[in-house]
């Protein structure tokens, strides 16, 4: 009984020191805390909650920034990256920056692309087995011939969506073809298509990227409308490239 005695009167003398109710206090605030981290975790309750309620702010928010003022400091960042970058890299930056430029045309017209394209091809176009005209006294290449051809898809009946593949084809040089993936929603508007075009697959692509690759690529990313004024078209084009003259 004695020892019996002696607990409660330690007891008692903690209770009114305050001794366990300030270790009550300390377990107390250790859970609340290890609660609190569990619910602000990575996959906490309210961690989740706090996300969502993020997300639905701030993703309707950076949709609608206007980035333009960054990209001029990209622009700037970028041209002091190419000065000391070799060439391989370098022709990758340069690509980089011109898809990174917002494309502001909201239609373009097949035609127009279409001359666009043969532009590309007149400076690009290989001449290697082009015989040589000298018929107006300055030597040029002979013409070669390109086509814009439409393949539409078969539309399903229970399908509001049409399906074709803009076909752009030089006959001499097939390094100068392309083909996109255009599609048309029955509610919109009369002959107006949406393009589809991404050649690339990796970082390491963009080195590769032409000029009319890109021009197409900006134009998917920025959801220009194709209006089709024309699916069939063809015209003969002189390559850029001069040769050398030879009068033997």
């Amino acid at each position: 009984m004695n020892l019996e005695n002696s607990i409660k009167d330690v007891i008692s003398k903690k209770l009114e020191d305050g001794s366990i109710e300030k270790l009550i206090e300390e377990q107390l605030e250790k859970g609340v805390k290890n609660a609190l981290d569990h619910m602000f975790g990575s996959y906490g309750d309210v961690t989740k909650i706090i996300e969502t309620q993020i997300k639905s702010v701030m993703i309707p928010y950076l949709e609608k920034y206007d980035y333009s003022e960054y990209l001029i400091k990209l622009d700037n960042v970028l041209v002091d990256v190419l000065k000391g970058t070799s060439f391989e890299n370098k022709n990758m930056l340069e690509n980089f920056k011109e898809l990174m430029l917002p494309e502001d045309r909201k239609v373009i017209k097949a035609s127009e692309l279409f001359e666009i394209w043969s532009k590309y091809v007149a400076k690009n176009v290989e001449t290697h087995g082009l015989e040589v005209n000298y018929d107006d006294g300055e030597p040029t290449y002979e013409y070669v011939e390109i086509t814009l051809d439409v393949n539409y898809d078969d539309k399903r009946s229970w399908s509001s969506f049409q399906y074709a593949t803009l076909a752009l084809e030089c006959e001499h040089d097939d390094k100068m073809n392309f083909a996109l993936r255009i599609s048309h929603y029955d509610r919109d508007k009369e002959n107006q298509w949406d393009i589809s075009y991404d050649s690339v697959k990796d970082i390491g692509s963009m080195r590769h990227l032409n000029s009319f690759e890109i021009l197409l690529m900006r134009l998917s990313q920025a959801r220009t409308k194709l209006i089709m004024d024309i699916d069939s078209e063809s015209d003969e084009i002189t390559p850029e490239k001069e040769p050398e003259a030879s009068y033997s």
